[in-house]
């Protein structure tokens, strides 16, 4: 791409200078309202890591966030957007890297009813396949407030954004369409297509969907869904992608109970469209992918006033052939106890494999500092046991085992400005580590 990403990083960055002029300029109803809100971040982050009896090495990563952008209204205007971050490294042993999440201009007209957007996005409406380097024009009904309902339709197109650093997939293309009904009570409905083409190949044809279902204040469920219409790069199995449910009952109070179930294929449709492509052989496992599933469910008890404890149990899959594994969970968490001001919590994790179990422990009591201020600390242990057998027959068995402990504190120094800070050691069978990171915050409105 040569220079054009930097060129548009820097007409991103003059985004909401270009929108406001814009607006002043073409558009009605651009005066101080909608109020345009966002943040800028900063955050440090430094490691050490020791091998025992061998080496150390150092790392320090600062990264920068930046957003901005104005809130949906129903209204003529202007309309910007821009989420931007960056990571450095020092030493340089790792690139540097920007990405640009969301960067757009656009416009409202028909007191909202009409609105077109240009640059990087994210349509939100499309879950995983939403990020798009190009275009989008809208049309949706008007609404009176949020608790009426409204139909929204779509159509876009450009290119596909890397979404780790500045650039574009080279020689991709995605385009498609959605429609989706926005409720009161925060439901809502969305379909869509999506066609992405990797030069002259289909590299997926998918139908996507979202759903949140409110119902009566005591049942939310949500769902989301791909469906490859064809097959992905013209090799891979078309059908089923994903499907996602997550399900939450609360029948009174002190009783919530939730449910989750997962099933999809996960295949690499960019790296099997590039081998195709290039006439490179293709693996049956690359074709077949991974077939994975999961389903469990959790109880969530008040006992007391500001005092829950919650038992769980899931079964997962991670391909076809391997033997599904099961996970016990059991915890709970108090606040304020005794009105002390401590927060205590708590959990175990028991994993049930073939090859052996281990358990994942976690403990974290915390502190209101004062009238702005919080302090935590948590402590976390877990044993895996591995255990697979050599070609000449001979069993091997490891149980790598892992300690984790840190403390964290975070303070309100105003309305707009926050500070972050949080330490860590880490305790590996052969190595340990020391992390610390400070952050602040500025939260612009």
């Amino acid at each position: 791409m040569g220079r054009r990403p930097f060129a548009l990083l820097a007409v991103l960055i003059l985004c909401p200078c270009l929108a406001r002029q814009a607006g002043a300029q073409g558009f009605s109803a651009v005066a101080s309202k909608p109020r345009p809100f966002g943040r800028v971040s900063f955050f440090t982050n430094s490691s050490t890591v020791t091998v025992d009896g061998g080496s150390t090495t150092n790392l320090t990563e600062l990264s920068t966030s930046v957003s901005y952008q104005l809130p949906e209204v129903d209204s003529n205007g202007a309309d910007y957007g821009l989420d931007l971050r960056f990571r450095t490294f020092r030493p340089g042993s790792r690139p540097n890297r920007t990405a640009v999440y969301e960067g757009f201009v656009g416009a409202r007209t028909n007191n909202g009813a009409v609105r077109v957007r240009l640059g990087h996005l994210w349509l939100t409406d499309l879950g995983s396949l939403g990020s798009l380097a190009g275009g989008v024009f809208e049309i949706r009904q008007r609404r009176e407030s949020t608790d009426k309902s409204r139909l929204r339709a779509g159509v876009f197109g450009g290119l596909e954004p890397n979404v780790l650093d500045v650039g574009y997939a080279p020689n991709v293309r995605k385009f498609g369409g959605y429609t989706a009904y926005d409720g009161g009570g925060m439901r809502r409905h969305s379909g869509g297509y999506v066609m992405v083409r990797n030069g002259s190949l289909t590299e997926r044809s998918v139908l996507t969907t979202t759903n949140f279902i409110p119902l009566g204040g005591k049942v939310f469920v949500y769902q989301a869904a791909e469906y490859n219409v064809q097959q992905p790069a013209g090799m891979a199995k078309k059908g089923l992608s994903y499907f996602f449910t997550n399900g939450r009952v609360t029948p009174n109070t002190r009783l919530e109970l939730q449910g989750t179930y997962n099933r999809g294929r996960s295949i690499d449709a960019r790296g099997l469209g590039d081998d195709v492509l290039n006439g490179r052989p293709v693996s049956q496992q690359s074709v077949t992918g991974l077939l994975y599933e999961s389903i469990g469910g959790r109880a969530t008890v008040e006992v007391v006033s500001r005092v829950r404890l919650y038992a769980g149990y899931s079964r997962d899959k991670n391909n076809r052939d391997t033997d599904p594994t099961g996970r016990t969970l059991i915890g709970g968490y108090a606040s304020n106890i005794g009105g002390s001001g401590i927060d205590l919590s708590g959990s175990d994790s028991l994993m049930h494999r073939s090859a052996g179990s281990y358990h994942s422990r976690y403990i974290s009591v915390g502190h209101q500092a004062g009238r702005r201020g919080y302090v935590s600390g948590d402590y976390t242990t877990s044993l895996s046991v591995i255990r697979f057998s050599r070609s000449d027959g001979i069993t091997i068995e490891t149980r790598p085992h892992t300690t984790r402990v840190s403390g964290t504190g975070t303070m309100n120094l105003n309305r707009s400005v926050s500070l972050l800070g949080t330490i860590e050691r880490t305790q590996e069978d052969s190595s340990h580590d020391v992390r610390m990171m400070v952050g602040l915050t500025h939260r612009i409105r």
